[in-house]
């Protein structure tokens, strides 16, 4: 059918206003769970420094009457540093876009401010979480701070291939881990061991960080895969479970914590007692010099990864969580 002929219809109308939700939606993920849980101190200085001790093994203690007493030798403390680590994010928005009446908004600067921080805190949790190993830089190269994989020495690879090659400090600097070439299967006795590590070498890890493909894999582990339903009478209804949060091992309880921005080939096996994030310069807020009908404007922050005691935690390493 067709409409009646001399119908007025909002094809030929001029004037309609527009229709424009008065919101924005974003489905960009902002949860960074490193930075969440890792303690915050000051940093003073570029490269950031902190010690490390430990006691001697225990071992068998047994002594003569009235002998005398030799002298235990003392074993010095081990110094640690981290470089800072610039993250900038630099917006300019013209005088007419600020003016205008917009959807959404009140103020673009504003805006675009609240989105460029959003994404400074998603690239510290990636490069807290990543491969990478610090650097000094220099008058045209950014220092660079070393991630949880570079300071982790305490681990295994399920892969194949070139070997990767251990990480850690060494002459004022961190280096990262190089991945295997080929990547394996992730098994529950991987997980265990990973944890017995930690344990052994004297950490408590309470969090295992994963990315999505190993998530999936751990809830599929046999002693925690079961499938199983909840039903009542309660409003929630029925739910079917097959996933974990929690995994109980001989050594405590530990989280399972899904991470959008760390690695899925790597586990990270974690005790966060001994883990930090030193800061410099707090994120802030500045104008920049006006150059002509724009305002501009950058946020920065300056912080490191603080590894208090790396041998804390365990890492598995070259996983195809796909397997």
């Amino acid at each position: 059918m067709t409409a009646p002929s001399g119908t007025f219809q909002a094809y030929q109308a001029v004037g309609n206003r527009e229709d424009l939700t008065d919101m924005i939606y974003n489905l960009s993920p902002t949860e960074t769970p490193f930075v969440a849980m890792a303690a915050k101190v000051k940093a003073k200085a570029v490269n950031h420094e902190w010690q490390t001790d430990a006691l001697a093994a225990a071992a068998k203690n047994s002594n003569i009457e009235g002998d005398d007493s030799a002298v235990n030798t003392a074993v010095p403390t081990v110094r640690l540093s981290n470089r800072t680590q610039i993250f900038k994010k630099t917006i300019q928005v013209s005088g007419t876009q600020e003016s205008v009446d917009k959807a959404g908004r009140d103020s673009e600067i504003a805006y675009q401010l609240m989105k460029r921080g959003k994404e400074i805190k998603r690239d510290i949790e990636f490069a807290a979480t990543q491969n990478q190993g610090s650097s000094a830089g220099n008058a045209s190269t950014p220092r660079q701070m070393a991630g949880l994989e570079a300071w982790i020495t305490n681990y295994q690879s399920v892969g194949g291939g070139t070997a990767q090659t251990t990480p850690g400090f060494s002459s004022g600097d961190t280096a990262a881990p190089t991945d295997s070439t080929v990547t394996g299967s992730m098994t529950e006795e991987h997980l265990k061991t990973a944890i017995s590590s930690a344990w052994s070498a004297g950490g408590n890890p309470t969090v295992v960080l994963v990315g999505p493909g190993a998530k999936k894999k751990i809830s599929t582990f046999a002693g925690i895969a079961t499938l199983y339903r909840e039903a009542g009478t309660t409003a929630k209804g029925t739910r079917i479970v097959g996933a974990a949060d929690i995994y109980v091992s001989d050594f405590g309880e530990h989280r399972i914590v899904p991470s959008r921005f760390s690695r899925d080939r790597t586990v990270l096996v974690l005790d966060m007692d001994f883990w930090a994030l030193a800061q410099l310069r707090g994120m802030t807020k500045e104008k920049l010099a006006k150059t002509g009908d724009s305002e501009k404007w950058h946020l920065v922050t300056e912080l490191t990864v603080e590894a208090r005691n790396a041998a804390s935690s365990a890492k598995i390493a070259d996983v195809d969580s796909s397997k």
